[in-house]
C-alpha cells in the first residue's frame, strides 16, 4: 500500500497481485512490467512476479490509516479475476465496510462476474465500481454488465483508448477516465477518439477526466509521456463524480 502517481486516485491497496490477459487493453500491461521489476529487486510480495497471488496479510492495511483516502484497489491485479475466490473478495469488502472514512475504486475487465457476485451481497456505499473500455469488441459490452450493479458510483476507464469507440450508452455512468497508452510498445491514441468520448460525457452529464496522452502526443510524435502532458482541446479535464452534477 502506498502513494501513487496515478492521476485519478490517491493511494493504492493491493490485497491481490498478478493477472492474466483477457483483451486488447492487456497487451502491454504496465502492472506486469512493474511486477517483474519488483520481483527482480526482491521486493516483498513479488516473489512470484505477475502470477496471481492473494495477500491475506494486506487485508487490514487501510484500517491503519485514519485520514480519509481515495484508494485504487488492486492496481496490480484484477480483484474479479476468475481465480480469486468469492470468499476472498468478501474479505476485501469487509475491510471496505469497516472503513467508511475511505473511498475505494475497484476496476475490472471481468465485468461479466459483477452482476452475479453482487446479486448475493450489496455494494458498499464507499465503493466506486468501474470497468475498462479500451475498444468496441471487448470494452463496450462491459458497460452493460456494470450498469446492472447498483453501485453508488459507476465509472469507465477508457484507457488505453485504442480506437474510436463510436456511440456510448452512458446511462447510469457517473464518471469516465480517458487516456492513451504509455510504455515502450505503446499504441497511439488519436485526438478525435478522446474528444468523442468527452463530448458524449458532456451530453450525458458524466464527469470526464483526461488522464494522459501517454507515449504519443496529439501531434502523432512519440516522446516522454510527461512532455505530452494532459491537455485536451487546450485545457486540463479533471472532473470527479462528486462535482459532475450526475446522480450518484
Amino acid at each position: 500500500m502506498g502513494q501513487t502517481k496515478i492521476e485519478w486516485t490517491e493511494q493504492t491497496w493491493n490485497p491481490v497481485t498478478g493477472c492474466t490477459k483477457v483483451s486488447a487493453g492487456c497487451k502491454h500491461c504496465y502492472a506486469e512490467r512493474m511486477a517483474l521489476r519488483l520481483q527482480a529487486m526482491a521486493a516483498p510480495g513479488y516473489a512470484r512476479g505477475f502470477d496471481l497471488t492473494l495477500h491475506a496479510d494486506r487485508l487490514g492495511q487501510p484500517l491503519e490509516r485514519k485520514k480519509p483516502t481515495l484508494y485504487f484497489v488492486c492496481s496490480m491485479a484484477d480483484l474479479f479475476h476468475e481465480d480469486v475466490p468469492d470468499d476472498f473478495i468478501d474479505r476485501v469488502l469487509a475491510t471496505i465496510r469497516q472503513s467508511p472514512r475511505h473511498t475505494y475504486q475497484i476496476l475490472t475487465k471481468r465485468a461479466e462476474r459483477l452482476p452475479s457476485f453482487f446479486a448475493a451481497r450489496p455494494v458498499p456505499p464507499n465503493v466506486w465500481l468501474g470497468v475498462t473500455v479500451e475498444d468496441r469488441r471487448h470494452g463496450r459490452p462491459r458497460i452493460d454488465h456494470l450498469r446492472r450493479v447498483p453501485a453508488r458510483v459507476r465509472f469507465l476507464s477508457v484507457e488505453p483508448l485504442l480506437e474510436d469507440l463510436g456511440p456510448l450508452d452512458l446511462y447510469g455512468i457517473q464518471w469516465v477516465v480517458c487516456g492513451g497508452e504509455s510504455g515502450p510498445d505503446a499504441r497511439p491514441m488519436r485526438p478525435e477518439w478522446a474528444l468523442a468520448v468527452r463530448d458524449q460525457c458532456e451530453a450525458a452529464g458524466a464527469a470526464f477526466l483526461f488522464k494522459q496522452w501517454g507515449a504519443w502526443g496529439p501531434d502523432g510524435v512519440r516522446r516522454d509521456k510527461r512532455a505530452n502532458g494532459r491537455l485536451l482541446a487546450g485545457r486540463i479535464w479533471d472532473e470527479r463524480p462528486e462535482s459532475s452534477g450526475a446522480l450518484l
